[in-house]
This record gives C-alpha cells, sequence and structure tokens, in this order.
C-alpha cells in the first residue's frame, strides 16, 4: 500500500473521550490551485470509501467514519485607513476587489481503527 502525499490538505487531529478520532483540513488557494486541492479530496474520500465500503454514516449510529466539506469563495479589497485627528474620525478608502480565494475545509471522524488505517495512508504516523 503505497502513502499518498498531500500538498494542500494538512490535518490537525483530536479524539474525544469515547476515542472517536477526529482528521481537520483547512486550506485557502488562489483559483490556479482549485483543481489540485480538488483532487487531494477525491484521493482522500475515494480512499475511505474503497477501503470502508458500506460504513460511512453517523458514528454514534455504528458508523465506522464520517465527513463534512465546506466550500467559501472570498474577494477581498484593500482599504486605506486614515485619522483626522482635528476632526477625530476616521476616513476609509476602499481600493478595487482582489482575486478570489476558495476556502475549503474537510472534517474526517472515525473509530480508532479507521484512524489508524488514515493516518498510515496519509503518513501522519506523527498524528495520535
Amino acid at each position: 500500500m503505497s502513502i499518498y502525499h498531500l500538498n494542500y490538505l494538512d490535518f490537525d487531529y483530536s479524539e474525544d473521550t469515547d476515542g472517536i478520532g477526529t482528521f481537520d483540513a483547512m486550506t485557502s488557494t488562489w483559483p490556479e490551485q482549485v483543481a489540485a486541492v480538488q483532487d487531494e479530496i477525491v484521493q482522500v474520500l475515494d480512499w475511505a470509501y474503497t477501503m470502508f465500503v458500506g460504513i460511512r454514516g453517523p458514528l454514534g449510529e455504528g458508523g465506522d467514519w464520517d465527513f463534512d466539506l465546506q466550500g467559501q469563495q472570498e474577494f477581498t479589497a484593500p482599504q486605506h485607513i486614515e485619522y483626522d485627528a482635528s476632526a477625530r474620525r476616521f476616513s476609509v478608502h476602499i481600493g478595487p476587489v482582489g482575486r478570489p480565494r476558495h476556502t475549503v475545509t474537510l472534517s474526517i471522524s472515525g473509530t480508532s481503527g479507521f484512524c489508524a488505517a488514515f493516518r498510515q495512508q496519509f503518513g501522519l504516523d506523527g498524528q495520535t
């Protein structure tokens, strides 16, 4: 079994008192990296669906693993802020809207067996 190397998804791990583990990753990229991020998410989810066939679902209802995937696209504009001491007030000048940032969060929760296999598959052995 080869280890998948992830360039955009950097998972943090936490565990609750019942031994359920959660891997959380968030990435924010420019439009030209969106396809690469989506490819990594596909790798992660395809692995989980393939290795743990038919057992995805709420862990409290007998599932071995589950996930939550969220996305957001943001546009920002710079602000030039000045303070007029004599008037005791700010003035704000908004610049042009910049390029969009695409933010994706992926949370995967699982049993101890799922988490151990996930760590091994994605080279996260240092995360316990």
